[in-house]
């Protein structure tokens, strides 16, 4: 199963979301196969890849990306929300029959912010660990 997290480094409602990932799904569910994909990019005023360390979540599932040009963003908004311009604060939930071509599908659940909508990717995750 696949978690896409886009996020900005110290806005600290995304901070809010990656910490709540990292402790109520990772850290409940050591052994829940689960892949967190973690973009991270500059968004407000003071994003800086210098405000980023890259252990903002240190769990060994998560795999963290720095992107400065927010081509990450740009293309979930584009290629799985329809609109252009860059998606951040957002996540996107993905099973693991999913596929990886031109665009990522199917998507079980998506929305944002992160941390304001918690519950959905928490319930959507704890529904694919229980089969």
């Amino acid at each position: 199963m696949r978690l896409n997290i886009l996020v900005s480094p110290t806005w600290s409602t995304c901070l809010a979301g990656g910490h709540w990932v990292q402790t109520q799904l990772l850290t409940q569910n050591p052994s829940a196969n689960l892949r967190v994909y973690a973009g991270w990019w500059p968004m407000l005023w003071n994003d800086s890849r210098e405000m980023w360390n890259g252990t903002h979540m240190a769990d060994p599932r998560v795999m963290p990306y720095w992107d400065c040009d927010r081509v990450i963003g740009q293309g979930f908004a584009k290629q799985v929300d329809g609109y252009e311009g860059i998606a951040w604060d957002s996540y996107y939930l993905y099973g693991p029959n999913a596929r990886w071509d031109t665009v990522p599908s199917p998507l079980l659940d998506s929305g944002g912010t992160i941390y304001g909508e918690r519950e959905n990717p928490g319930i959507q995750i704890r529904i694919l660990l229980e089969k």
